[in-house]
């Protein structure tokens, strides 16, 4: 895992303009507009961006250098929220489960409790984070850009 960079945009466009990924997602919409992954980069990369994140890079194996993203929205009282995407051709290879774990023990938010809401149609998601330790706390719905409309959802939490 590594800080964004401005070259990272075009993969980051042909993987999250893919209607799997943005299916999976609250905030990616389909198709990606123009620009929208440069200005994702662009608010990610500056130091008062409340939300941290992280790009999964696989560069050291002899992969892309964009695999995936994940990230940690600070929420109040030392909380915060996870949320994470993989290139499909990285499902079921254990990327989305080795990254979590490794952010939930670096802890670079010192947060004290962790929160993953997951749409209830992705259970390889919901495997992700029930592996890192987090447990199920209830059903609840949220909007998905995406899909156009309200998506039932899981919610997770992992105490630190």
């Amino acid at each position: 895992m590594r800080p964004p960079r401005l070259s990272d945009a075009g993969l980051l466009n042909m993987y999250a303009s893919d209607i799997r990924v943005a299916r999976n997602s609250r905030s990616l919409p389909h198709p990606m507009p123009p620009g929208a992954t440069e200005a994702f980069v662009a608010r990610a990369l500056k130091p008062e961006t409340r939300e941290k994140v992280w790009i999964l890079d696989g560069s050291a194996h002899g992969l892309s250098e964009v695999l995936g993203v994940i990230s940690l929205k600070p929420l109040d009282r030392d909380q915060c929220e996870v949320a994470f995407w993989v290139a499909p051709s990285f499902w079921g290879t254990g990327l989305a489960r080795t990254a979590l774990k490794a952010l939930v023990e670096a802890n670079p938010l010192g947060a004290k409790t962790l929160f993953a809401e997951i749409f209830q149609d992705n259970q390889a998601s919901a495997r992700v984070v029930t592996a890192a330790g987090f447990d199920y706390i209830g059903d609840a719905e949220t909007y998905s850009v995406a899909r156009g409309g309200q998506v039932p959802t899981w919610t997770y939490l992992r105490k630190l």
